[in-house]
């Protein structure tokens, strides 16, 4: 990417790390981070530290950026130095959440999303993250309260790309993300958000899940079961997985005749 004409362009404004201000370095690494250059962009919060700047937020920055990066020891280094002097730091404690998650260490991740909720109830994404983690251990119960709690804050944060400190650090089994958009689908369908309701179901069967005898045990699903709308959803999700599993096929007959047509 330091060959593309983006990189060209982004150069010519780079600030002077010895005489910008930690406000306008910090700015640059933020600029750099949403360019997609997040070792350069830490290079910037490194020289806004410098110059003086907060240290908690440049820390949690260059955590997100090493997360980016795909380097979790380093990711998580920065973010426990932040909750070891700054205990109250609900960001801090949420992201380091998603480095515990991605590691696989759902027990660890639960504890800090909880301890990010306690200082701050109000943020939907801390609410949706636990909710992710609480699967990771199939808590399915202490799930569907943090989903209902996010949505309660939120409406679409589970529509909206988030950040890699976000939803977007959770790696779920295929199981799981049938289950997690399945458990959406109950609380869009209690709240009456039908439009809602069937895209997560439709989720939540491209991903492998048999929905409709789900549906039957579940008192606000249960009507919709034999739903047009839900029938064709269900078809073309078994279409969708028929394609994938035989895209692999040699024989294009054998592929032909097991490929049911899309609604």
């Amino acid at each position: 990417m330091k060959q593309s004409p983006q990189w060209a362009e982004i150069q010519r404004h780079l600030p002077d790390p010895a005489t910008a201000s930690p406000e306008l370095l910090e700015m640059q690494g933020d600029i750099l981070r949403a360019r997609r250059f997040p070792a350069d962009a830490i290079d910037y919060y490194n020289y806004a530290m410098a110059r003086g700047g907060t240290v908690a937020p440049l820390l949690n920055k260059m955590g997100l950026a090493q997360l980016e990066l795909g380097n979790v020891e380093l990711a998580r280094s920065y973010f426990k130095r932040v909750v070891k002097t700054s205990r109250k730091d609900a960001e801090a404690w949420n992201n380091l959440g998603a480095v515990e998650y991605a590691d696989g260490a759902n027990a660890d991740a639960v504890s800090d999303y909880k301890r990010a909720i306690k200082l701050d109830k109000h943020q939907a994404v801390y609410h949706a993250n636990l909710s992710t983690a609480y699967f990771g251990r199939k808590d399915y119960k202490g799930a569907r309260l943090e989903m209902a709690a996010a949505l309660t804050l939120d409406p679409k944060v589970f529509d909206r790309q988030p950040s890699a400190g976000g939803i977007k650090a959770h790696v779920l089994t295929s199981e799981d993300r049938g289950r997690f958009c399945f458990e959406l689908a109950k609380i869009y369908a209690q709240e009456g958000l039908e439009e809602e309701m069937l895209h997560s179901l439709a989720m939540a069967s491209e991903a492998g899940m048999d929905v409709q005898p789900e549906m039957r045990k579940d008192a606000a699903l249960t009507r919709f079961e034999l739903d047009p709308r839900v029938l064709v959803l269900v078809h073309n999700a078994q279409s969708l997985r028929v394609n994938r599993s035989t895209a692999a096929v040699s024989n294009p007959e054998n592929q032909e005749t097991q490929q049911p047509k899309p609604l």
